[in-house]
């Protein structure tokens, strides 16, 4: 099987360029996410929609959806060290982000680790990109290479996603819960249970010690 999947699709490019639509047709490397952004996996744990998120055991009692919208069970990351980001394409803070996690994404690609990205379109608008095909566009224009990329979340307010309200809930911020800004993380351990949160601002590489003590653990 071929390791480039070619997709053509008409999507809004860019926020300057709203209402303007152009063809985005690419033969598109397997590592930035296509496969993965097209997932349908079949495997339910826990219904994305709990809201009883103060009893969640681990990230794995959580059911997220694809860039499609099917479910997907983080109980398939069992065992794994992630790192769970609210990204954007247009923050101050996207370039650099992007290009750090595609380093630890390269760092780490054969070891027992993920990056899991969720677009999220919260702060100041700067996640326009719809998810599917303008996802893809959007991620292969830019080379970020940002892990598994999920369908476009709230991660603040009422609407919030659940596995969000957990991840707040377990590690709380330093001026309240709620999520700053584009590119917040967290680091879960092994066994699924969130061990530090990063602000925004941290760098992705900066955090490189603590996922290599978390792989050795």
């Amino acid at each position: 099987m071929s390791n480039f999947t070619t997709f053509r699709t008409l999507a809004t490019i860019g926020r300057n360029t709203l209402g303007r639509f152009q063809y985005c047709a690419f033969s598109y490397p397997n590592q930035y996410g296509v496969n993965r952004l097209y997932s349908q996996s079949t495997t339910t744990q826990t219904d994305g929609t709990m809201e009883d998120y103060k009893n969640a055991k681990s990230v794995y009692d959580f059911t997220v959806k694809d860039s499609q919208g099917a479910d997907v069970s983080l109980e398939k990351y069992r065992g794994k060290v992630l790192l769970i980001v609210n990204i954007a394409s247009q923050c101050g803070l996207t370039k650099g982000n992007y290009a750090e996690l595609t380093e630890l994404s390269q760092k780490y690609a054969d070891k027992d680790f993920k990056i899991l990205s969720f677009p999220c379109n919260q702060f100041g608008g700067q996640m326009p990109e719809g998810d599917g095909e303008e996802m893809v566009c959007h991620l292969r224009s830019a080379k970020a290479e940002v892990g598994d990329v999920f369908a476009k979340i709230k991660v603040n307010g009422d609407d919030a996603e659940p596995l969000y309200k957990y991840l707040k809930h377990k590690q709380g911020g330093i001026l309240g819960d709620s999520i700053k800004w584009n590119f917040s993380k967290f680091l879960v351990n092994k066994d699924g249970q969130p061990v530090d949160r990063y602000a925004p601002t941290t760098s992705p590489k900066s955090i490189v010690k603590d996922i290599d003590k978390l792989l050795e653990a």
